[in-house]
């Protein structure tokens, strides 16, 4: 090219210009394309998060389109809402030791041991409700360091631990009720429990509500939430990092049976009454609704949100169908069919990826 030539220099620049055209315009189609992932991924993601919730609501309206009357009046939903806080209470009980990786199977038979401790001190001692209630909690706690003695001292897997616990404490509340129910405990509890209302709702459930929010705030903003989630995700290497392994599964599982004696209280005061066996019934929702909410607003991970929805989710469910007539044992294909179908959608929206 003539250097002295001006119109090979202007051809030259043209087309220099028209290359680095090309490539602004092949720049900006790759930004467009990751933007367009991004917002997709944005999609992909709060799906996962509130597909839940959408799911209740889509739950509501179908249920609503055969019972409109039952199934859009408020009175309907505070009753339900009132009912259920025990197993809210129960279900975050469980979460806390499945974080660090640990079934307790005991929860429920911990709950029924706490209700029945409150009607024998109440009704049959003639102890002063509060203090009752004192012994209750106490024992959850003893219940969970004996947990975590055989769990963690001889090395059993938790499961076993805690099923054999369970059946233990099962025949100890059978001996302690003489295999009876009892009934007229101070109407002190039963008021702080259910027949206190707030906007129509029994104040049990903002009991359970305030519990919600104390374990979440742990898990997400404390570093014992942390540390709970890192012996869950892997304990040899929360081990190597520095973490006491042990303290932290032994706190969790007696944090768990002092929550679930809590849910005992509130089961107490929602039938001013205790009997042996009812309790036991509580085992199958609570795990289902832990495991679905392991699904939702954080998923990949056992949440207090999460469990609060899924708790209302399936109890939404099972409303509907007494409002529609179907028979009780609908209520375990409901509790066992819901959760595994919940799973599989919330896998679909992560493409299938597998669960940490």
């Amino acid at each position: 090219m003539d250097k002295g030539d001006p119109n090979a220099n202007i051809a030259a620049y043209e087309e220099r210009i028209t290359e680095l055209e090309a490539k602004l315009t092949v720049l900006a189609a790759s930004v467009e394309m990751s933007s367009m992932r991004a917002t997709g991924d944005k999609w992909k993601d709060w799906g996962e998060r509130y597909g839940l919730v959408i799911a209740w609501i889509v739950m509501i309206l179908i249920l609503g389109a055969f019972k409109p009357v039952e199934m859009f009046a408020w009175n309907s939903y505070a009753s339900m809402l009132g009912s259920n806080a025990m197993i809210v209470v129960l279900t975050l009980a469980l979460i806390i030791p499945l974080t660090t990786g640990d079934f307790d199977l005991s929860v429920a038979s911990v709950m029924g041991l706490s209700s029945m401790l409150i009607a024998v001190l109440n009704v049959k001692l003639g102890y002063p409700i509060a203090g009752a209630m004192l012994v209750a909690l106490m024992a959850g706690a003893m219940v969970g360091a004996v947990n975590a003695f055989f769990i963690l001292y001889f090395g059993v897997h938790s499961l076993i631990v805690t099923l054999g616990t369970g059946y233990f404490i099962n025949g100890l509340i059978l001996w302690i009720a003489d295999s009876g129910t009892i009934a007229g405990v101070s109407m002190g509890l039963v008021k702080a429990v259910i027949l206190t209302r707030f906007l129509g709702i029994p104040i049990g459930f903002y009991y359970a509500l305030i519990l919600t929010g104390i374990i979440w705030y742990v898990f997400q903003h404390t570093s014992m939430g942390r540390r709970l989630l890192f012996v869950g995700r892997g304990r040899e290497v929360a081990r190597l990092s520095g973490v006491n392994v042990n303290k932290v599964r032994a706190g969790a599982l007696i944090a768990a049976s002092t929550i679930a004696a809590f849910a005992g209280v509130l089961y107490t005061g929602m039938r001013g009454a205790a009997d042996p066996s009812s309790a036991l019934a509580f085992l199958l929702p609570a795990f289902a609704a832990a495991f679905l909410g392991f699904t939702a607003i954080y998923p990949g991970r056992f949440n207090a949100p999460g469990a609060f929805v899924a708790v209302f989710f399936l109890s939404t469910g099972i409303m509907g169908l007494n409002f529609l007539g179907v028979d009780s044992f609908v209520q375990n294909l409901f509790y066992g069919g819901g959760l595994v179908v919940a799973v599989s959608i919330s896998q679909l929206i992560r493409g299938r990826k597998p669960m940490d």
